[in-house]
């Protein structure tokens, strides 16, 4: 009897972690579910996560909560997800930020983009614009240029922090312009671009999502766009390239969603499944596009290698331009 009682012991011990797992990913979701985003309400990052989190709540039964957890350069967003239960209740909405802090700040960022994730869904990409205050002085990148030429320092850009797309892009410009100007970091695009506007900084590079209605609205001016393709948003915009810049199609920030490190298998793919189920709806689809969004969806495996991928070019473009930031 002794014997049979050890060996069912044993026999628990062996399996009964898997058994909670699979019970896990049986019954989730059981209870809302968390979605940080590591930047400001209103930017591109949010708009886009909210527009997601609203179709997961309708297809999963509970609801997805989006938390907005600012700070840091979408650190302290970043550090509640790595830090959280790997259950499936607290998920990142991630953008560029979460693979380009450890490269610029790695003492203070303390993580792994990938390996200390679970990368679920790339969701898109969100090229960027050059834009400024529809009655600023400057009508062209080249008016931005020759100002900061004869003002070094005195040329103000925006960003949603040290490392953010917007920085990057600016930097990347200052490099190929060889001008100096100053960088003045937000807590997220929204409130950056919203000194933008105002003219209290000169300009900033802004991700493609929700800029059209500021634009038709006549508040901002766009001095050119990133791809070197042209956007179909704005066909009459100059391209980077044809302004002399090369790079800024690499700069471009993405957006998608990540678990804890050791969320269960089955989780991930429910809620990779869950996603692409969203995004391939037409109604969803054309209210993505219509903000700006270049949708990509796919497998973990595909936001996987995009990371990957993204990092190298990310890492070629810091050390390019020489970015630094203070810890």
């Amino acid at each position: 009897m002794k014997v049979k009682s050890l060996a069912v012991c044993f026999l628990s011990l062996m399996f009964g972690s898997g058994v909670v797992h699979a019970q896990t990913a049986e019954s989730y979701p059981s209870k809302p579910v968390q979605m940080i985003i590591g930047y400001a309400a209103g930017g591109p990052t949010d708009v886009t996560g909210r527009v997601l989190a609203k179709e997961l709540t309708e297809q999963l039964g509970v609801s997805v909560v989006v938390s907005n957890k600012t700070g840091g350069a979408s650190l302290i967003g970043t550090k509640e997800v790595l830090q959280s239960p790997p259950d499936g209740y607290t998920l990142l909405f991630a953008s560029l930020g979460h693979n380009v802090n450890p490269i610029l700040m790695p003492a203070q960022a303390g993580y792994d983009p990938i390996a200390d994730f679970e990368p679920i869904s790339l969701v898109a990409t969100q090229p960027l614009v050059m834009v400024t205050a529809y009655d600023s002085p400057y009508q062209t990148v080249e008016d931005v240029i020759e100002d900061a030429r004869k003002k070094p320092g005195g040329i103000s850009f925006g960003s949603a922090g040290n490392g953010g797309s917007a920085h990057l892009a600016a930097e990347l410009l200052a490099l190929s312009a060889g001008v100096e100007m100053l960088h003045v970091p937000f807590r997220g695009n929204a409130p950056a671009l919203t000194e933008v506007t105002a003219g209290r900084v000169s300009f900033m590079f802004y991700p493609s999502v929700g800029i059209a209605e500021q634009v038709a609205a006549k508040r901002l001016r766009i001095l050119a766009v990133g791809p070197s393709s042209g956007l179909s948003q704005f066909p009459d915009a100059p391209t980077m390239a044809s302004r002399g810049h090369q790079g800024f199609d690499d700069a471009a920030p993405w957006v998608g969603l990540l678990a804890p490190k050791g969320t269960p298998k089955p989780i991930v793919e429910r809620l990779n499944e869950e996603m692409n189920r969203a995004m391939q709806k037409p109604e969803v689809r054309e209210r993505l596009e219509s903000l700006g969004n270049v949708l990509v969806g796919g497998t973990p495996q595909v936001f996987i290698d995009y990371l990957n991928k993204n990092t190298e070019k990310m890492t070629e473009i810091v050390e390019q331009a020489k970015i630094t930031v203070q810890q």
